[in-house]
This record gives C-alpha cells, structure tokens and sequence, in this order.
C-alpha cells in the first residue's frame, strides 16, 4: 500500500493508470470537497494531528482514516511545513464538453504551460476572478502533480478545469459563439481596447515562445499589453491576470 501511494506522489503513469492522487494539507482537502472530490482515505499522522481534528474534515464519517507513523508520514509528506494529513482522492474528468458554463461565460485559455508554479499561479488568479473555467491546450504534464496542487493552493479544486489539443477547444469555443482574444504581438490591438462584455474566452502562450500560430489566425482579435521597458514579454500569469481583470473591470467586478 505505502509503495503504491509513494508513486501516486512521485510518477505520472501511476497517477493517470489508477485515476487517483494525493492532496496534501487540511486547506487543499477542504477546497477539494468542496468542490466535489471524491476522497478515498485520509491518512493522517498522529503527532501532527489529532484523529478528532481528522475527523472534522470528514463529518459523514464516509471516508476512511488511517493512522501511520512518522517514517510513511515522511515519505508521502511533500511539502515543507505540513499538517500532519494526507488525502488518497479520485481524479476529475478533464473533457471539455463536461464544462458547465454560464450564458455569459468568462475563460482563461493557457497553451502548453510547462511550469507548475506558473499553472498554479493561472489557477489562482482564475479563482480569484470567479472564471466559468480554465483550458489548458496541449498540456504538456500532468495537472494533479504535486508542485501544482502545491502552487494553486488548493485552488486546483475551486476552477473548472479541461484539456484538449488547441484545434479541439478552437472548435469548441466557436461551437458555441465564444469569442476568443489571443495575448500576442503580432497583429494586435491594445487589449483595454477591446469588449470583454459577450462569451469570452482569453488566451495566453508561454513566455518563451508565445502562441502557435493556429490561435493567432483564428482568434477574434489578437490583443497586446503594451511594455515600456526592454523586454516584450512578462510572465504569462501577470499578462493573464491583466487580462483577466480588465474583462471583469467591464462586466461590473462585484467588490
């Protein structure tokens, strides 16, 4: 069992193969609840937490608990500072037609992000805005890794969250009147000068290489933050949030 859950932390394949992962912290195994996560087990380390403590995040009684000791606690524990549980849960489906989306929605469309802290970071600010949902194209990892459970602080669990190939949400998002605005420098407009108000979606590229050319020719309009320094680029969760915020600054941001 302890090697089994060992791998669910450390590799991908066992992760996809059994359609489970692991969430660390009591913040991130209630956002996960929350949000409709199904838990397996909570294991918990006696010495940390308390069985009555464990209990709180599992007042149906429904979930198992299981005690371990220090050497498994260690061995599954990921992060630095931890609080003594760990949630065995089942994996989400990630198909884009398992969106439930508003008659207005607002999307946060991010190709090929590579770096957790960066995805964790998307997460966060889409949380923080209420999007209808976040579409990772071409993913190029596995978004129940733990750097990006970590990193979302939990917020993983609070989006609504597909995948697809770019060609697969293009035909999505126009499928349903979607409009889409493409963050990139070829082609663009200043992005404030845009209307953010009807179904939206954005969408954002890595920092090293931008957007693949099929977003920039099918997009509704190609928008730009404009940079007075050297560079022209910033990092893809600040050109997100700019974006983000400026489409909820036009739609009456609730404060």
């Amino acid at each position: 069992m302890i090697k089994s859950l060992v791998q669910l932390q450390e590799k991908s394949k066992s992760r996809k193969q059994t359609g489970t992962f692991l969430i660390e912290g009591r913040r991130e195994i209630e956002l996960a609840l929350k949000g409709g996560y199904v838990l397996e087990q909570l294991l918990f380390y006696p010495e940390v937490i308390s069985g009555p403590q464990v209990s709180q995040l599992n007042p149906s009684g429904q979930i198992p608990l299981v005690e371990i000791n220090k050497e498994v606690y260690e061995k599954l524990a990921y992060r630095d500072t931890t609080e003594g549980v760990i949630g065995v849960a089942r994996s989400k489906s990630l198909e884009l037609d398992d969106l439930k989306l508003s008659k207005n929605p607002l999307i946060l469309v991010a190709e090929a992000p590579e770096k957790p802290g960066n995805i964790g970071a998307l997460l966060r600010t889409a949380d923080a805005a209420k999007l209808d949902a976040v579409i990772i194209a071409n993913p190029r990892g596995d978004l129940y890794n733990p750097n990006i459970v970590r990193s979302s602080v939990g917020c993983l669990f609070t989006n609504q969250i597909a995948t697809g190939s770019t060609a697969e949400i293009i035909a999505f998002l126009q499928a349903r009147d979607i409009r889409f605005f493409c963050a990139t420098l070829q082609n663009a407009t200043v992005y404030d000068q845009q209307d953010y108000t009807t179904p939206t979606a954005l969408v954002v590229g890595t920092e090293a290489t931008g957007l693949t050319q099929q977003w920039r020719d099918a997009a509704t309009q190609n928008v730009i933050i404009p940079m007075e320094g050297e560079i022209d680029s910033m990092n893809v969760s600040v050109a997100a949030a700019i974006l983000i915020f400026e489409a909820k600054r036009q739609r009456g941001f609730k404060r």
